[in-house]
């Protein structure tokens, strides 16, 4: 299992439409073939500046590449993540063992 996470900073001002379409957006994403466990989240921390996160479950690396390359991932990539999202930080997990 793989689980994908990003933490972002949207260029709109907070409560604005132009931030709920972005997140209506994303959440769109739930619905391709492979996402599992889909959530989008607010952060509410003050130790880093990002505003909003991203979490789905892929179960293997293959359903992982699958949601890559997907068209409409792809589509939400080029015309509102690149051109809306100021910053970010991605970070992809596999369970660990601990020995």
């Amino acid at each position: 299992m793989i689980r994908h996470t990003v933490a972002f900073k949207l260029k709109h001002p907070p409560g604005s439409e132009s931030e709920s379409a972005f997140l209506a957006a994303a959440q769109a994403l739930s619905t391709l073939p492979t996402v599992r466990k889909f959530e989008c989240l607010r952060q509410v921390g003050k130790k880093n500046a990002f505003t909003f996160g991203l979490s789905m479950e892929f179960a293997s690396q293959n359903d992982y590449d699958a949601y890559n390359v997907h068209s409409e991932h792809v589509h939400f990539v080029e015309t509102r993540w690149k051109p809306e999202v100021v910053d970010f930080i991605e970070l992809d997990y596999v369970q660990h063992a601990v020995a």
